[in-house]
């Protein structure tokens, strides 16, 4: 579900149910054309619905962080800190488009990262990203 889905009562109610937010991380670095701003978006789109489509109950999308900067990896590293303090127990980060690592982004549970990201290859990724969630939930237990 995303963010937005959720008013104040509604979220009081079923927050102990998620327990995992997702942070989308576009890297447009703002020299793109408008159409190439939007293939980005797109792509990152296409990745999210691997993502979320499964694991609705249990998976919140937090605001995108669109643009990239000079220092992603503390920045990334500062929300994720941030985030699960305040109502997680998960962090993942997701970009379809830059190569994060999990070694560098160690303030999250999972870093999914599909460089050249390809929309035909949708069902392979799916299966694949399900997998690793999964397994991150049971590393835990």
């Amino acid at each position: 579900m995303k963010f937005s889905d959720f008013d104040k009562s509604s979220w009081e109610a079923n927050c102990k149910y998620f327990d995992t937010c997702l942070i989308p991380f576009t890297g447009l670095k703002g020299t793109e054309s408008p159409p190439e701003a939007a293939e980005a978006l797109e792509r990152l789109r296409d990745l999210l619905d691997c993502i979320e489509q499964p694991f609705q109950g249990r998976i919140v999308t937090y605001p995108a962080i669109q643009y990239s900067s000079g220092d992603n990896i503390q920045y990334l590293n500062e929300i994720c800190r941030k985030v699960k303090s305040s109502h997680f127990q998960y962090i993942i980060v997701a970009s379809s488009d830059l190569e994060l690592l999990s070694s560098e982004i160690v303030e999250s549970d999972l870093v999914l990262s599909l460089t050249g990201f390809d929309a035909s290859r949708i069902i392979s990724f799916k299966s694949q990203i399900g997998r690793k969630i999964e397994q991150m939930w049971q590393e835990d237990k």
